[in-house]
């Protein structure tokens, strides 16, 4: 695998270098609006493509799904891409955002690469193997109580927004029992840094597969758990996700459950 990771890695760090080079054109931008409050830029879509011909050159018989042109290609090898996540963060300058590159063969995640271009820190993981930043062993963080914990979340928006209610009821049990809360507004980046120890666990309903397919292997090869809300291997399809230390995880989840309604269970 490790020849198909110094791909994707390549790729990553062009689309990162992509990203950083428009940071000082900022007002010149071209900026749509999938819906209410979402949004996608030319950076958007330069840097996925930029990530599709990279990998290309090299496989040309690898399927992609990405956020901003979907599915394309045919085959059980598929490269998951969000090119730029937390595009809201990106177009109004607030430093947190992340290229996130996944790759699956059928239905297991075999490899994940997380790329912060401001930070320069490289995420990656392969199956088997550990999880690493900046080609450093990285494991989640050795807490067992939620005292002391800092905990990141990502708020329910767009269609999700029916669920804000049950979100809060979450949000004030977490609150409560943890030293905080961190909502930094980029999912790939939040899930790293659980690996890293940086987050002791996280929490946040509704995201898409590529918000979420590499930090779920980074996580898992750091030692980590990630499940849905109610512990089932179902957060891909669900898009509700809860990931943690062994121990803070199953915490959270006792706090999370009480307030999961029909829609979320």
């Amino acid at each position: 695998m490790q020849p198909v990771l110094n791909i994707g890695i390549r790729a990553a760090r062009k689309a990162g270098d992509l990203i950083f080079r428009y940071l000082n054109r900022l007002d010149s931008l071209k900026i749509a609006s999938k819906q209410h409050n979402e949004f996608v830029t030319e950076v958007d879509q330069k840097a996925e493509q930029e990530i599709i011909n990279t990998i290309q050159s090299s496989y040309p018989d690898h399927a992609f799904l990405g956020e901003e042109s979907g599915a394309s290609g045919e085959g059980d090898q598929v490269w998951i891409i969000d090119p730029l996540d937390g595009t809201t963060n990106f177009i109004h300058g607030f430093p947190q955002f992340a290229v996130s590159l996944a790759f699956k063969i059928k239905d297991r995640l075999e490899l994940a690469i997380v790329y912060d271009p401001l930070r320069q820190e490289l995420f990656t993981a392969c199956r088997g193997e550990g999880a690493q930043l900046d080609g450093k062993k990285i494991r989640v963080s050795n807490r067992s109580k939620l005292a002391g914990t800092l905990i990141g979340t990502g708020f329910p928006y767009r269609a999700n927004a029916e669920h804000v209610d049950e979100y809060f009821g979450m949000l004030k049990s977490v609150l409560k029992e943890t030293a905080g809360v961190r909502r930094p507004g980029a999912a790939a980046l939040d899930l790293a840094y659980v690996a890293a120890g940086r987050l002791d666990g996280f929490w946040e309903i509704g995201l898409q597969p590529w918000d979420m397919a590499g930090g779920a292997l980074l996580i898992q090869e750091a030692g980590g758990i990630i499940t849905g809300f109610l512990g089932k291997q179902d957060y891909m399809e669900t898009g509700n996700v809860l990931a943690g230390t062994p121990k803070v995880h199953g915490h959270l989840m006792k706090l999370i459950k009480p307030h999961l309604g029909p829609g979320l269970k």
